[in-house]
């Protein structure tokens, strides 16, 4: 057998699999008013595409999206099972430490301090398991990060 598979003597670290691909980055141009209006259509068009809602997850930097201020107002503990059942779009702010990874990352730039959004915007990007939707201004998006959106 002197014709061994050519993989046979492939290192073990070649073998390794590849890195995850990094997520898709979308941005859809929205004023700081229109941005949770952006939000909730590409939210939309999500869903009617085929992505269950579980595997969506909405940010907002200013003002909480009202479907979040709505749910806690029932109790945080209400508001995180929700969140850790996994089974519909769930809204939080851009700085809940606990929002855990989601397929698409939908964040709306609806206000907050520039920090805040620079701080937001890769945050959210490692949270985007595909896909990571900004809905915001493109200008100041692209000013807050290293590299444009």
């Amino acid at each position: 057998m002197a014709d061994a598979p050519a993989a046979a003597s492939i290192p073990a670290q070649a073998s390794r699999p590849a890195p995850a691909a990094a997520p898709q980055i979308q941005l859809i141009p929205a004023s700081v008013q229109g941005a949770l209006d952006a939000a909730d259509e590409a939210v939309d068009l999500l869903l009617d595409t085929g992505r269950a809602p579980g595997e969506i997850l909405v940010l907002t930097t200013g003002d909480p999206h009202p479907w979040a201020a709505h749910e806690l107002s029932f109790g945080e503990a209400s508001y995180w099972a929700q969140h850790d059942a996994g089974d519909d779009v769930f809204y939080a702010g851009a700085d809940a430490a606990r929002a855990t990874t989601r397929p698409v990352v939908v964040v709306a730039v609806n206000g907050g301090t520039d920090a805040a959004v620079s701080g937001a915007l890769p945050a959210a990007l490692a949270r985007a398991g595909a896909l990571l939707i900004v809905c915001g201004d493109p200008q100041r998006v692209n000013a807050l990060l290293s590299t444009g959106v």
